[in-house]
């Protein structure tokens, strides 16, 4: 499933297209898709994802008198809402409930954690939470959160793999880490963990060429691959190093949702209100693999425009196949 949003370059929602005003590419092959008109009235599955250590703690109290906004969010639709807090280990404070209010009056109560951030984990454990729902639901994750992950034992990897292969909707809305972390998670890019020994992307016995530029070896032996195993190594290499720099706003990119900033509780609800407006404007098309490849698959969306030129369609960029799942 491909949720996507089309917006023109002001910004407004663009209603009233169909499967054939699409095109969809899976490592860059053509696929046929098919649009359907009626997922806003599915049930829902939402865990709400919620900081409450490091930085975090000083915006628990941006998280007052939401009840009416989640209730807009969700929409007049069947619904369960679970709530996770975290710091440096993600805990249920609410399991999945019907009572919208009741998450709401928790989610301004939370507690101040510890000095951790572990967003990476918090959104497994939400993912684990949302699989044990009924397979009709959608899935989505609202996600509360700094920009940059602190101390998850989740790895890169597997945080990549986790966002790919589930249909769940993540809408990421982040306060700005310490400048520290910044410079630490991107002290972190040049250290890279370097191929077998004596292949293509070992650094041992590379070309002289490559001394220090270690990043121009790996392109050029990606290049030495065939084009859409090119394709999704480098979707791949790209995506893990952006969930490392910018992890919040990567994590709603690759699932295909919403990253917005905030400072307090005002931007905070406006933003939420935006969401809310676009939630039942998304087009979600579907399709079945021409190539069951496992590993990681790049998606690309885009309009054919025709009559409406300069559109823009925000939609997921990979998702995963296991080897289980060939048949």
């Amino acid at each position: 499933m491909v949720p996507v949003l089309v917006t023109n370059q002001a910004g407004k929602v663009v209603f009233g297209l169909t499967a054939d005003d699409f095109v969809v590419t899976d490592n860059g092959v053509r696929q046929q898709v098919a649009l359907d008109p009626e997922t806003d009235s599915q049930p829902l599955a939402l865990v709400i994802v919620v900081e409450t250590g490091g930085t975090g703690a000083r915006h628990l109290n941006d998280y007052q008198e939401l009840n009416s906004i989640l209730d807009a969010l969700i929409g007049d639709v069947e619904h369960h809402v679970a709530l996770v807090g975290f710091d440096s280990a993600p805990h249920l404070v609410m399991p999945f409930s019907s009572r919208t209010s009741d998450a709401a009056q928790l989610l301004s109560s939370l507690t101040e954690g510890d000095q951790g951030a572990a967003i990476l984990d918090a959104v497994s454990f939400a993912v684990a939470q949302l699989r044990m729902q009924p397979a009709n639901y959608r899935r989505a994750i609202l996600l509360l959160s700094e920009t940059i992950d602190q101390g998850s034992k989740t790895t890169l990897n597997e945080a990549l793999r986790l966002v790919s292969d589930t249909n769940t909707a993540i809408y990421s809305f982040a306060f700005s880490s310490t400048r520290a972390a910044v410079s630490h998670e991107a002290s972190k890019l040049n250290n890279d963990t370097p191929g077998p020994a004596h292949g293509c992307f070992s650094r041992q016995g590379a070309d002289a060429e490559y001394e220090g530029h270690y990043s121009k070896q790996v392109l050029d032996c990606i290049s030495q691959l065939a084009p859409p195993v090119r394709l999704a190594t480098m979707t791949f290499l790209t995506a893990r190093n952006a969930l490392r720099t910018k992890t919040a706003e990567s994590i709603a990119q690759l699932a295909g949702g919403e990253f917005l900033r905030f400072h307090n509780a005002k931007d905070l609800k406006a933003n939420l209100i935006a969401v809310s407006n676009d939630l039942p404007n998304y087009y979600v098309l579907s399709f079945r693999p021409t190539s069951v490849t496992p590993g990681l698959h790049a998606l690309h969306v885009e309009t054919k425009d025709r009559d409406r030129p300069h559109l823009v369609a925000k939609a997921r960029r990979e998702y995963w196949i296991d080897d289980d799942s060939v048949r």
